[in-house]
């Protein structure tokens, strides 16, 4: 326990190093969790677009890149309907540079890398066979990890945790830096806050599939799907998005929030969608 209260000044110092904000406003059925961001936006911005475009030069370097037209154009007419109302949760993503690519991969896999930049694998689309709601539904919670910046609150914890292994080192007398990090980790930056990130993405997900007419619904059998296709030791998808009751009922708990704006979107169809993704 002696070395529990020799943590704490360390972990307090890199806290208030740092700045606790939100990256969004809450929306309509709320997001309102503080968030530990030490690291800058533009320097995640900055290491996600090297890594995204490093992904793009290999698939396109293999043959693999935007080879089935009509399922690229599909999952970008999506993009296009969902993208206008990231201005509930952020105003500022409007004018991020937004792009989406499809990869030739059987893995069942997508993500949106900060700054707007998706990517879709065929293999999810067709294993799964995903209608246009449950495509809504994944590309609706992967922008939302992005307006979030998760991946910016992760780099962010994991600063705050090497900080905390130095000057721990330094000024305590600490030689265990491993197990200085270790406590850190579990102390402050463990798999409750994960959870945490996953939940508000579903949240978010689902506010921005409805405004956008696409039925929230589909999010609930899309990870029923997603349970199914976890019986085969598992998607790659599933290793950073475990699925499962639990989540499933949370999804259903929230519709009843949502679905307001489902219908009301419905209402107003038909009117003529800018397109927001470049074609290329």
């Amino acid at each position: 326990m002696k070395s529990l209260s020799r943590l704490v000044p360390v972990l307090s110092l890199s806290l208030v190093l740092g700045a606790c904000s939100s990256t969004t406003d809450s929306g309509a059925i709320g997001v309102n969790r503080k968030q530990f961001l030490l690291v800058s936006s533009s320097e995640v911005e900055a290491a996600a677009l090297q890594a995204y475009k490093g992904e793009l030069g290999e698939a396109a370097k293999a043959g693999k890149l935007n080879n089935d037209k009509a399922m690229l154009e599909r999952i970008r007419v999506i993009a296009d309907r969902l993208i206008p109302h990231v201005k509930t949760f952020r105003p500022d993503a409007l004018q991020w540079q937004w792009e989406v690519n499809l990869e030739s991969n059987e893995q069942l896999n997508a993500y949106c890398a900060p700054g707007g930049k998706i990517m879709f694998f065929t293999g999810i689309v067709n294993k799964l066979s995903l209608t246009d709601d449950e495509i809504a539904a994944i590309m609706g919670h992967e922008m939302a990890h992005a307006l979030r910046e998760h991946g910016r609150e992760r780099m962010s914890q994991a600063m705050a945790q090497q900080l905390g292994v130095q000057l721990g080192t330094k000024l305590l007398g600490i030689e265990d830096q491993a197990q200085l990090a270790l406590m850190g980790s579990q102390l402050l930056f463990g798999l409750p806050n994960s959870r945490g990130q996953e939940s508000e993405s579903d949240v978010v997900g689902l506010e921005l599939m409805a405004r956008a007419g696409f039925d929230p619904r589909g999010a609930v059998s899309l990870w029923e799907k997603m349970g199914r296709a976890s019986g085969g030791g598992g998607p790659a998808f599933l290793s950073t998005h475990p699925s499962g009751p639990q989540r499933i009922a949370e999804l259903q708990a929230k519709l009843p929030a949502v679905m307001p704006l489902y219908q009301q979107a419905k209402a107003g169809a038909g009117k003529p969608v800018p397109r927001v993704v470049p074609r290329t």
